[in-house]
């Protein structure tokens, strides 16, 4: 990922003004560590840059919470700022490869752009967890009337689905890099005529991870079309098992199951044709949704209507996880803007679909930095909360 390592240097000399194509908005210290955040500004993207400290050297890099999914936008605010203070660089991976197939940014979209959504065709699939993204392409190609929505969480894959796009010249795909989970609460009821989850992580250690649960189903079966299905498919015996068991739950008042074992595929990924080598057995489960769902009102405010920067705020506020009935909030991080200006780094929400947010809390006003939270229930519930919390 890009970074630079850099000799130390004087951070005071970092000012809030434009370094060529990047505006510094403001710069804070962390009061656990020397180490820094610096807010930016690129053709209209904010997001944070992290000023890592050791003895010899420092390693000048993005922030994983707020990073951008075009990666050569932060590879310019790296490069704006180091070059206009003269930084003595010693290793970098910044450079722009100007050869390499662009973004087809136009289809990326963010999690905020799905609020009232209103989708340009008039049927529309979902594919989560999409990885090379060979069968969302396929999809796509096949089927040009059809709007096909990928979601992945692992940026790189999602960056060359956007460049796959821009060389088949693709105007059906949107590619989204988030939590499908979070992603399906706010989509519109009836909406979605097939999700596909193929192949995701069994998760076999760690069974609180899985995209498939009961929570992903009610919201599945929601967003579906009278008729609609969703379609897991997946080599995991255990997996096959667990989603059976998942969809056939007790709390499963109604379901429509269709089970096939060693379906062949039109087209198949390299994973798949892996597996298939080594004679593992690959199991289909669809789900289809029976009746039409209720429509979801989505009217929630996410701004901070009375928390302002007081000096005993710091002190208030607990290191350790807070738990509640459905949701958890844990302050992770802090950071020092100036004497009234805080920026706070926190983990909080569902307990298996986590939001990560930065706040900044001045004399003034408060509010999440880069992107408000995802409007679900469970994240206003916790807003609430927090706002309810800092109101020293």
């Amino acid at each position: 990922m890009p970074h630079i390592t850099v000799k130390p240097f004087d951070t005071s000399i970092i000012e809030k003004k434009s370094y060529i194509n990047t505006k510094v908005i403001f710069k804070s210290k962390d009061l656990l560590s020397q180490d820094e955040l610096i807010g930016v500004e690129v053709k209209g993207s904010k997001f944070l840059l992290y000023i890592k400290k050791s003895e010899k050297n420092w390693l000048f890099k993005y922030d994983k919470v707020t990073r951008p999914l075009d990666v050569n936008l932060v590879k310019e605010a790296i490069d704006n700022i180091s070059s206009k203070l003269n930084l003595e660089i010693i290793n970098s991976n910044i450079a722009i490869n100007q050869t390499k197939t662009k973004l087809a940014n136009s289809f990326e979209k963010r999690i905020e752009d799905f609020s009232d959504i209103k989708f340009p065709f008039s049927r529309v699939s979902i594919e989560v967890g999409f990885g090379s993204g060979k069968h969302l392409l396929y999809q796509a190609e096949k089927n040009p009337n059809e709007l096909f929505i990928g979601i992945e969480i692992h940026t790189p894959s999602a960056q060359q689905v956007l460049r796959q796009i821009e060389l088949k010249s693709l105007k059906n795909i949107w590619v989204i890099n988030y939590d499908a989970r979070l992603l399906l609460e706010i989509i519109p009821s009836n909406s979605i005529h097939k999700i596909f989850v193929h192949f995701p992580v069994p998760w076999d250690k760690k069974p609180q991870r899985r995209v498939i649960s009961p929570s992903f189903l009610n919201e599945s079966i929601r967003v579906l079309e009278q008729g609609g299905r969703l379609e897991l498919r997946t080599d995991s015996y255990k997996y096959f098992w667990y989603s059976l068991e998942t969809f056939l739950g007790e709390n499963v008042l109604k379901t429509s199951l269709e089970v096939r074992k060693n379906e062949s595929l039109d087209i198949t990924s390299k994973y798949e044709a892996r597996w298939l080598r080594q004679d593992k057995d690959i199991y289909d489960v669809f789900v289809t949704s029976l009746e039409e769902s209720k429509e979801r009102v989505f009217d929630f405010d996410f701004t901070f209507n009375s928390i302002k920067y007081k000096d005993t705020l710091l002190d208030k506020i607990s290191k350790k996880p807070m738990v509640f009935d459905s949701f958890f909030i844990h302050f992770e991080r802090f950071y020092r803007v100036d004497k009234s200006t805080i920026l706070l780094k926190l983990a909080f929400g569902s307990f298996n679909r986590s939001e990560h947010k930065y706040i900044i809390i001045d004399n003034k006003k408060s509010y999440y930095f880069g992107q408000n939270p995802v409007k679900t229930l469970t994240n206003y519930k916790t807003h609430l909360k927090i706002e309810e919390y800092l109101n020293v």
